[in-house]
Parts: C-alpha cells; structure tokens; sequence
C-alpha cells in the first residue's frame, strides 16, 4: 500500500499544501486500485499530479469540515461537464449522511437531484467495514464537534517477497481529540496517520478539538502503532514543537507529514 500526501494544512490550505487530502494506492494482482480520504480545500487541483481523475476508484470522508470535504465541488464539476463525457461513471463515496444534502446546499443545487449523478453516496455506519478492490475501511467515531468524525482504519493484504499475503494497516485520525475509538482504529497500526493541530501549553483551554504532539504520540503508544505521522498542522503551529511534544510519548519512528511525499505502508 502508498501514501501520498495530496494536501496536509491544517484547518485550511496553507502556502505550501493543500488542507487535507491523502492517496491510496494498492494492487490486487489484477490492476492498481486508487482511493482518496478526505477531499479538503485545494485538494483537487494537487491530486491531479499523482493520478488522473477518471482514476479515482472512491472517496472516504472523515467529517463534513470543509477543509475535509469541500472539493468534492470541483470533481462534481469534472464529472458532470468533461467535454466527450465522464468515462467511469458515478465516483463511490462514503461519508457521514447530511453528506450529499450539504455538498449539493455547497453549490447551490436542488437536495435532488443534487450532486447524485456524479457520486454514488453511502453513509458510514460505525464499525461496519466497507470494501473497494483490496482495501477494506472500517470508521470509527471520534472525538471532534460535528454531528459525525471519523477515523479510518485501511487494511490491504498484499504479499510478501515469499509471496505469502499479509494485511498491512493504515490509519488516519480524520479530526479529533484523545478518545477510546481514535486507540481502537490505530490499534497495532503500521502506519498511523494523526493530527496534532494544537501545541501544548497554548491551546490546553480547548478541550474535544483537536490533538497536540504529546497527545498523538500517547494515543499512538496506546494502540501499539508503529510509526507515527504527524499531520493537520496549521500555519501557525510549529511542526518542530509538535514532533518534540510526540517523540517523548512515543518510542517509535515519528515524522511529520509533507505535501508531495509519497509513504509505503
């Protein structure tokens, strides 16, 4: 499985990264298979250096903020207006259920038909795991003040050098504080991709928001994870603090994400 950091900004895009978007990629030993998580302000335009968009095979949103979401109104662009037309048909995506209401209010349509011409909307439903090529996504609710967050936990068996299958697992944080469903996603991950937008001693009076290093790295020990990268920093959070804060509380490999940068889990 690959990670690409599309977008990795914090709260909104900053000057060098998009707000939050990641690319996955896998192969099922018949074709490469591509999903994106999360399709936050800015996003659409970065995505397109690392893969076509007819190539998008779904999209798993966290929550309905719309630096996790509001790109989605530009594909609905692309979609419905691709001169010669769109050659792949409705895009599967998963989300919380006033999804296709609030994206389809976003831009100003009728709830119907909406935006359901170009996507193909499901509603997560907590733990009940959904499958796309050989990725299988399980949600789990979080600590974060929307009616519905998530975190993602991604599993792919692919085989080893022996040639023998084995299930790696990524999981993102989506947006939230420490909570018991952020530990149980992350339990025993491979690759924990987590936010830490707040810095400890300056945001401690914001309570069920967002994670600081320290508390990435707690929830990261807690799950037995064993790598840790830190992302949703905002402009004005230092990166240097918020690795500083991780490293202490986690003993594994910590590193904070980058636009651009590609990951093998």
């Amino acid at each position: 499985m690959r990670l690409t950091i599309v977008g990795c900004t914090g709260s909104f895009p900053g000057p060098g990264s998009p707000a939050s978007c990641y690319l996955l990629t896998a192969n099922d030993g018949e074709r490469v298979w591509k999903v994106v998580m999360d399709l936050g302000s800015g996003a659409l335009g970065a995505i397109q250096r690392y893969t076509d968009l007819e190539d998008i095979d779904a999209i798993f949103l966290t929550h309905l903020h719309p630096d996790h979401c509001m790109d989605l109104c530009g594909l609905h662009v692309a979609v419905r207006w691709k001169p010669g037309g769109w050659d792949r048909g409705r895009i599967p995506v998963w989300g919380p259920a006033a999804t296709a209401d609030r994206m389809a209010t976003a831009y100003g349509l009728d709830l119907d038909p909406g935006m359901h011409e170009e996507f193909d909307f499901t509603n997560w439903t907590e733990r009940q795991a959904v499958s796309v090529g050989p990725f299988t996504v399980t949600p789990f609710a979080v600590n974060h003040p929307v009616e519905e967050a998530y975190a993602l936990r991604v599993e792919v068996a692919e085989p080893d050098a022996a040639g023998n299958a084995v299930t790696r697992v990524l999981t993102y944080s989506g947006d939230t504080d420490s909570c018991r469903g952020l530990e149980e996603a992350a339990k025993d991950a491979d690759l924990f991709l987590c936010e830490a937008a707040f810095e400890e001693g300056r945001d401690d009076g914001i309570k069920d928001v967002h994670l600081t290093g320290k508390r990435a790295g707690e929830a990261a020990t807690a799950a037995g994870a064993r790598r840790l990268l830190l992302t949703h920093i905002p402009v004005w959070t230092s990166q240097t603090k918020v690795m500083a804060e991780a490293r202490p509380a986690f003993a594994g490999d910590v590193a904070v994400a980058v636009a651009g940068v590609h990951y093998s889990v």
